[in-house]
């Protein structure tokens, strides 16, 4: 077990509440000051746009100055300084600058906490998920307290507890140290040779397409649901039922990988994310197949993340740590999900919501495609 294990799972514990509890209700406070639906939508795709420049520039900060625990309390103080104007003024312009801030510097906190972790592991994944698993506790505990909170006090409630949770999150970014770097008898080689090798091309392409696939989840189900006829009850319970059978897997993903490998396990995870979606098309009406497409999240989500992790070690390591996890963050959730969502968005306007998830499911083929191709394209077959 790594020293630091327990400050990384109370970092990523208190990343994800805050994140997941903001996200999950940030839409009923802007409706609540008057916000309209399409302003709603566009303060809302800040967080997928700003992964796409946040992540690359704290990365890139962390690595080249090696002071990657400095950068996550720095960004995370910049982050609550620009939290600070939901409590005040109530225009778009103010409330779009509000979101711009905070997912600046929010957005490159988890890659340099999980480069930070994979340094320290050197190389030997074995508790990965253990303590990844605490992200998505936070989550599953911070979004299910918080929904009682603003049943009981309202939803202007919601700024005092997403301020207290990254309150919380700073703090738990005072109790993480720098880990020396592991020492290379070669210099690493340059990010953009690396990243004009198509092997690496191939692999970002399949985790985007992936990540845009799961935007049908993330963007649309809850409406979806809603559509078909489901109580808010059932909907809530869906997304816990999917959370909980992520942190299961996380728990006992390493025996897994250490029979089968990353290659292997990335393979399960797209073709079991082809038929969950299909799933969801289909069985708009039928309460079992939803609850069993909700259990699979545990193959789509948490194991096809640690595939990618582990799979991005092969080439981002070292001095290049840090930056690898945010390229993997950037262009995975902030191209792959702001491309996904616009383009289901639009998929929904005009072929209805049920061929939302069978373009998802067609998505999630072509990130298969792509991974094939990375893997027969890389020289060492090591998965």
């Amino acid at each position: 077990m790594p020293v630091q294990a327990f400050s990384f799972a109370l970092f990523l514990f208190c990343y994800y509440a805050h994140a997941g509890t903001w996200s999950t209700y940030a839409t009923l406070f802007f409706a609540d000051k008057g916000m309209t639906v399409a302003q709603i939508g566009v303060l809302m795709s800040m967080i997928q746009v700003l992964r796409i420049v946040g992540p690359n520039v704290w990365g890139y900060v962390a690595d080249h100055y090696d002071r990657r625990v400095l950068v996550l309390r720095v960004a995370g103080f910049c982050a609550l300084a620009g939290f600070s104007g939901f409590f005040f003024g109530a225009g778009f312009g103010h409330f779009m600058l509000a979101m711009i801030v905070l997912n600046l510097f929010t957005s490159g906190q988890a890659p340099i906490c999980e480069a930070l972790m994979l340094s320290e592991m050197k190389g030997d994944l074995t508790y990965y998920g253990r303590i990844r698993m605490w992200g998505s506790i936070g989550f599953i505990v911070s979004v299910t307290l918080a929904s009682l909170a603003l049943e009981r006090y309202g939803i202007m409630t919601l700024p005092w507890v997403a301020a207290a949770l990254l309150v919380c999150t700073i703090g738990a970014a005072f109790r993480l140290r720098d880990v020396p770097r592991r020492v290379h008898r070669e210099a690493p080689p340059l990010l953009s040779a690396l990243l004009r090798r198509r092997e690496v091309i191939a692999f970002f392409a399949s985790t985007a397409l992936m990540v845009a696939a799961h935007t049908s989840l993330y963007t649309f189900y809850s409406l979806y649901l809603e559509r078909n006829g489901y109580s808010k009850t059932v909907i809530g319970a869906m997304w816990s039922l999917g959370v909980t059978a992520e942190v299961l897997l996380f728990y006992f993903q390493a025996p897994l990988f250490k029979r089968w490998g990353a290659m292997r396990m990335m393979y399960l995870a797209l073709a079991v994310a082809v038929v969950r979606f299909v799933m969801i098309g289909a069985g708009s009406h039928m309460l079992w197949l939803l609850i069993a497409a909700q259990l699979m999240h545990a193959a789509t989500f948490a194991l096809h993340h640690s595939s990618s992790v582990m799979t991005l070690q092969r080439w981002f390591s070292g001095s290049l740590q840090a930056r690898g996890q945010a390229l993997y963050m950037s262009i995975s959730y902030g191209v792959g999900g702001s491309l996904g969502g616009l383009f289901l968005a639009q998929w929904w306007e005009r072929a209805g919501a049920e061929s939302v998830y069978y373009a998802a499911a067609a998505l999630a083929l072509l990130s298969a495609l792509a991974a094939l191709l990375s893997f027969r394209w890389q020289r060492n077959d090591a998965y």
